[in-house]
């Protein structure tokens, strides 16, 4: 699925492409905003949405121009119907290298959203009940208060998303990287169920309720390849200390010509 994907252009170096699904999303919201205002509804819908993934793109290059300065490969940043996705070749294990890493994403949609409230503050009742007026300021405000909840969303400790990732990157301090994962997967799993049921039962909000089913697979996955690694690492490494243990000094170990099964 992933590899439906269409390349854009590159920013920083980093090539950007959009999940061919994304153009469905647009399809829909802007068929949404045609049988409410016509053509003037389906600009206003389809410019909205655009703008928002604007930002879900300086969301993700806070991950990834912050995981350069640790010497971390982004090959790409996907944008997807449900969010966007930055594809690094690691994760750095330093609970405070992944931690700046992890928060510079909401800290982006924080600062997008400080720089608009100075430019057309917030409408009236808000954040509870806000009133936006149909105008260009009206969609600005609308746009600032999508960077405040995509930065809170984000920050949900729910596994493998940032607030997950900073959960860890915490646990890390005092326990093992796999360990400090499986609780942070643990955890993640129980939220993002009870999240996904909360959002289809109680809110009728199916898309909300498909991202935590996503996010559920993602932590599991990640998870799984992570012990994979963490497996492989622990079998070479006993390989080479049985070759070296059983070599005589001045003799030049056996090649080691298979892995575990």
């Amino acid at each position: 699925m992933l590899g439906w994907s269409i390349n854009l252009f590159r920013i920083f170096g980093i090539q950007l492409a959009v999940h061919a699904t994304f153009f469905l999303l647009l399809a829909y919201v802007g068929l949404e905003g045609w049988q409410d205002g016509g053509l003037v509804g389906l600009a206003v819908n389809v410019g909205l949405t655009v703008a928002f993934f604007v930002c879900v793109v300086l969301h993700e290059l806070g991950h990834s121009l912050t995981a350069r300065r640790y010497g971390v490969n982004v090959p790409r940043i996907l944008l997807m119907p449900i969010g966007g996705m930055a594809e690094f070749d690691r994760i750095p294990r330093q609970p405070a290298a992944e931690l700046l890493i992890t928060a510079a994403g909401p800290a982006v949609n924080f600062v997008i959203a400080l720089l608009l409230f100075l430019a057309v503050g917030v409408p009236p009742g808000w954040p509870l009940h806000p009133d936006y007026p149909d105008s260009v300021t009206g969609l600005v405000q609308v746009l600032l208060n999508w960077n405040l909840a995509m930065g809170l969303f984000n920050l949900l400790p729910v596994f493998p998303m940032d607030g997950g990732r900073i959960f860890r990157a915490l646990v890390a301090r005092r326990t093992t990287y796999l360990r400090a994962t499986w609780w942070a997967v643990m955890v993640g799993r129980g939220l993002s169920l009870s999240f996904g049921l909360i959002a289809i039962f109680y809110f009728k909000n199916y898309m909300l309720g498909l991202l935590f089913a996503f996010i559920f697979t993602a932590g599991n996955n990640e998870y799984r390849l992570l012990l994979r690694r963490e497996q492989e690492a622990a079998y070479w490494a006993e390989a080479a200390r049985q070759v070296a243990a059983s070599t005589p000094p001045g003799d030049e170990p056996p090649l080691l010509q298979h892995g575990p099964n």
